[in-house]
């Protein structure tokens, strides 16, 4: 059994510190240190081991053999914005920047797949720069579309209005039978 050290924070546990330690003011004649970057879990960090005997194909064919993630179909959207299908969970990235945000969702997207979970809602916010979108915005569904989210996510879409509208993502997970 590992012990957990109370002095050593996870990659998430960190980015959420360093978000509340900028809103507050140091007391007097105190330094803070500088907040550490956060670090990237890679994939093949969190994969467990392969089995003896098993085929190893290259990084370049395993990630051409799954498919790139497509929009939800109409009645699936539908199905969730009327609560007839059940969100398992929902992050929010506001204020994050896009390497904390990349990230913290894509450590999101393995725990909610390992937990069997098949859809989720991943708030961006709509933006606050003068006259244009919000980077997240932006940029979410393309790492959506990318090799490293490409093993968990099956399809995604723009939420409906109640869900956050132009600000969220509906995200399907792959079933855990069909990343094997």
């Amino acid at each position: 059994m590992t012990r957990h050290d109370p002095n050593r924070l996870n990659a998430e546990d960190r980015i959420l510190w360093n978000r509340v330690a900028r809103t507050v003011t140091p007391l007097k004649d105190k330094v803070l240190e500088p907040a550490p970057e956060p670090v990237r879990l890679s994939l093949e960090e969190e994969a467990p081991p392969r089995p003896a005997g098993t085929a190893v194909g290259s990084p370049a064919a395993r990630q051409k053999s799954i498919a790139e993630p497509k929009h939800l179909d109409k009645p699936t959207k539908d199905k969730l914005a009327k609560g007839r299908l059940q969100i398992g969970a929902t992050i929010d990235l506001h204020g994050l920047t896009q390497a904390e945000a990349h990230s913290l969702l894509l450590s999101f997207l393995h725990r909610a797949h390992a937990a069997g979970l098949r859809y989720v809602l991943v708030i961006t916010g709509k933006g606050s720069s003068a006259g244009g979108d919000g980077v997240l915005r932006r940029q979410v569904p393309v790492w959506l579309a990318t090799a490293d989210f490409r093993e968990l996510v099956s399809g995604f879409d723009r939420a409906s209005r109640h869900h956050g509208g132009d600000g969220a993502i509906y995200v399907r997970l792959r079933s855990a039978r069909a990343k094997a």
